[in-house]
């Protein structure tokens, strides 16, 4: 850890107040907050909410579909292909996506053309920002399940039969005991997805190729060479803003998941 984050993150830290010459500076702070710069984090904020909000809705019913569901075979199938399409991204994902519907002539818009949908004739196209959150929901609402999952197993039936004992109807347990006990579940796991989707990289990348301001994308440029001169620190100035969104949000999210823990032991 001190190799591989500690080293790198002091690194970043030092180099956003640094010129060239080794002398302290704020300028690359206000150059990574205004212009473009700023513009990749509106993008990349707003990505990620989209991202942590869709997810987490659908996820959660998959979960909850999965938790109540009588049989272990429809269990085993989701959780397992959950596990994978949760780790599946970066240029495979693109890939994939690409081979499918990246063009009128790819695979599958070929087969929604013959059934009568033409998705390019109604001007819909992965390669824009709507496309990119399109293709993020391939691994965050499978990696929803599986982090909502223990939440909704931490449930216990006593808790429902309790309730229905004391005259309460199903609405009723869950606006009193399921929904407040699952509550930081929820909201830590919208948290996660928040920070998992804010520094993907990869796939909107091979996707868009750098036409859509996002600033992983804008620090993959600086890391690459393609800077201005005398700008050079400019993308450690917009690394350490990340790592300061994301240590807040981790920070929460470990708030949150203390007080779900409660409920899981």
């Amino acid at each position: 850890m001190a190799l591989f984050l500690g080293v790198p993150l002091v690194a970043v830290c030092i180099g956003a107040f640094r010129k060239d010459n080794g002398t302290f500076t704020f300028a690359n702070l206000r150059a990574a907050t205004s212009g473009t710069y700023l513009q990749g984090f509106e993008n990349s904020l707003k990505l990620s909410l989209i991202e942590a909000i869709v997810p987490a809705v659908f996820g959660t019913i998959l979960a909850y579909a999965v938790h109540t569901s009588r049989g272990t075979f429809l269990r085993r199938i989701i959780v397992t292909t959950s596990g994978v399409f949760s780790q599946f991204g970066g240029l495979q994902l693109a890939f994939l996506f690409i081979a499918a519907i990246g063009s009128q002539t790819a695979l599958a818009s070929n087969w929604l053309r013959d059934i009568g949908i033409h998705l390019y004739g109604n001007g819909i196209t992965i390669y824009t920002f709507a496309g990119v959150a399109l293709v993020y929901l391939y691994f965050q609402v499978p990696l929803m399940v599986l982090v909502i999952l223990p939440a909704f197993e931490g449930l216990r039936a006593s808790w429902r039969e309790a309730a229905a004992n004391l005259g309460a109807h199903s609405w009723e347990f869950w606006r009193y005991v399921g929904i407040p006990v699952l509550m930081p579940s929820l909201l830590g796991s919208a948290l996660l997805l928040f920070g998992f989707s804010l520094s993907a990289y990869a796939t909107a990348q091979a996707l868009t190729s750098g036409t859509i301001a996002l600033t992983p994308i804008q620090i993959g440029t600086f890391l690459n060479g393609n800077v201005i001169a005398g700008q050079e620190n400019v993308g450690k100035a917009l690394a350490l803003g990340l790592v300061v969104i994301i240590a807040l949000t981790m920070s929460v999210y470990i708030l949150l998941q203390r007080r779900a823990t409660r409920w899981l032991r």
